[in-house]
């Protein structure tokens, strides 16, 4: 029972090496990965060489399947260089085995001790990232070391030569249970690193070992194909066009495995490098054999998942790529553009209120009102996206960029909802029943309204700059726009005392429209607070320390206003 469990805790640490590895590598390296790749569609084999160097450095080929897939999805590469991409992935996987089935026992507490101590002591930068990648390496060559030794007794139990004995019977069962495996692992790499040190440990034949890397080859294909289900038809048609080179490999590669096991004894005796060149030529002859059919494939996968005419829905989010959580500081950057996609159609819902103040338009109102259903539905998507980032590989500065960016998003959420409120009282108080407001009453109104918009596209700016100076000017505005709304409103209540007939009939709605309007601009205003904070130049509170308590209390500027206006209604009257 001990030894099983050491087996099993082998094949753990091995799987949760490559894991560490991967994401540590996405993690600083993902958007440059990301860049390689898609400045790689010159021709089809600069896309198989790019190919090749990402899936080393991130020691999966589903990873880069994800990548390629959000590429073709996104409409920013076509499926024929994609294709050349998995192709490289694939090989650049056989080597990453090449280099792990090497005598590296030395090698594994040097990059153990070396990645924690640079992860401990520099954990919030680059260097502790690149720690925790020398980690996860010399995990997997620790645990590789591992399994060796834990089959070793293994190969001595009669129980175990039984079911292992079993494998022998059918090459198509074994192949099937190596995919299997490698699917329940969501590794092929470690599939096959596993399968070589059993074969290395004599407890799998060299025929099985064989067969079950050409499964592991196989699952890693089913694996990318699973993973990408969410996708569109056009994502999803880089992994099933993969599977497709996998799958003819299988068909043609199976029947010659009594020829090509002799084959591979006059390149290396052993039965462990022979599984491990096995799986390099595999992936070699299928590169070789596809690399000037990419574009044949491409076609019958394009046939298979058709592009669907899709609707273009404004509330479908169009920047928050999943394959992009891996790198959160590329998942950050997707969601920060989304959200400033979710700014601009807040803009429009602003926009939107002049046309029905001074026309009457009750079609714009109602198709502006819609608008706040699309506002609901992106901020939705962009506070779920961020969960999904691993918050615990976050360093200070990212947390407070997912901070920023979901109370952008809540705040912009608001505006929405306060415009919506606007255009349904204009729309109540106003335009029907046929009431006008006073021309300069309106003017003032229509100033607010414009200088909100300025403020808006100031803060959006802010937003996505985070400069100083800029956030600095839009608290400044801020106190302008305040000022002047009191004004405006005090300019109101005198036109009440002179009997203006359209400021009486309209008073309250547009006392109203002056307090939404500075609610709105409240809002925008503070996303300028985070980077003021950051920068120390935020004071905790403009209120004068000799203010007392309770008269701060009860004196609101909107309950103020209605207090005067009732006074001097009644002194009208």
């Amino acid at each position: 029972m001990q030894i099983l469990l050491n087996l099993l805790a082998g094949v753990a640490l091995l799987v949760w090496g490559t894991h560490i590895v991967r994401q540590s590598i996405l993690r600083v390296y993902g958007a440059n990965l990301r860049n390689i790749l898609g400045r790689s569609i010159r021709n089809r084999f600069s896309a198989f060489f790019a190919g090749i160097g990402v899936t080393a450095l991130v020691q999966s080929s589903t990873a880069t399947a994800l990548i390629a897939a959000s590429f073709v999805s996104q409409k920013l590469m076509a499926t024929a260089p994609a294709l050349a991409i998995m192709l490289g992935a694939d090989v650049g996987t056989s080597l990453v085995v090449q280099f792990f089935s090497l005598d590296l026992s030395w090698l594994s507490p040097l990059l153990i001790f070396a990645g924690v101590v640079l992860y401990l002591s520099q954990q919030s930068n680059t260097a502790g990232r690149l720690g925790q990648t020398a980690i996860g390496l010399g995990l997997i060559i620790l645990a590789l070391q591992l399994i060796m030794q834990a089959t070793h007794p293994l190969t001595q139990a009669a129980g175990v030569k039984v079911i292992f004995g079993s494998l022998t019977g059918d090459s198509a069962l074994d192949m099937l249970i190596g995919a299997l495996f490698s699917i329940i692992c969501y590794s092929s790499l470690a599939t096959v690193l596993l399968t070589a040190a059993l074969a290395g440990a004599h407890v799998v034949s060299t025929k099985v070992a064989l067969c079950l890397v050409l499964g592991a080859n196989l699952g890693g294909g089913i694996l990318a194909v699973l993973t990408t289900l969410g996708m569109s038809h056009e994502g999803r048609r880089i992994p099933l066009g993969n599977l497709v080179f996998k799958v003819t490999g299988c068909i043609v590669i199976l029947p010659l495995i009594a020829w090509i096991e002799p084959l591979l004894r006059v390149i290396g005796a052993g039965p462990e490098r022979m599984a491990v060149n096995f799986h390099t030529l595999f992936n070699l002859l299928i590169a070789i054999g596809f690399i000037y059919a990419t574009e044949p494939v491409a076609r019958l996968v394009e046939k298979i998942l058709p592009g669907v005419a899709e609707k273009d829905d404004p509330a479908r989010p169009r920047h928050l790529d999943p394959s992009a959580l891996d790198s959160p500081a590329l998942a950050i950057s997707c969601a920060a553009r989304e959200a400033l996609r979710l700014g601009d159609v807040v803009e429009t819902m602003i926009r939107g209120i002049r046309p029905v103040l001074l026309h009457n338009d009750l079609k714009r109102a109602e198709e502006v009102r819609q608008m706040d259903d699309i506002v609901d539905k992106l901020q939705t998507a962009i506070k779920l996206y961020l969960t999904q980032i691993n918050h615990d590989a976050l360093d200070d500065r990212e947390s407070r960029r997912i901070t920023e960016i979901v109370s952008f998003a809540i705040n912009m959420e608001h505006v929405g909802d306060i415009v919506e409120h606007i255009l349904v009282d204009l729309e109540e108080k106003k335009s029907r029943k046929h009431l006008t407001f006073s021309e300069a009453g309106l003017t003032e109104i229509c100033d607010l309204h414009a200088r909100l918009l300025a403020n808006l596209q100031l803060g959006l700016s802010v937003f996505l700059n985070g400069e100083l100076r800029s956030a600095e000017r839009l608290i400044a505005e801020k106190q302008k726009f305040r000022d002047l709304s009191l004004t405006y409103a005090d300019n109101h209540i005198r036109r009440l005392v002179e009997n203006t007939r359209q400021s009486i009939e309209t008073s309250s709605l547009h006392l109203d429209i002056l307090s939404d309007l500075k609610r709105i601009n409240s809002l925008i205003c503070s996303i300028a607070y985070p980077i003021l904070e950051a920068a120390g130049v935020l004071s905790p509170t403009r209120l004068r320390d000799d203010a007392a308590p309770e008269s701060r209390a009860h004196d609101t500027p909107k309950k103020g206003m209605e207090q005067k206006e009732t006074r001097l209604r009644r002194d009208a009257t």
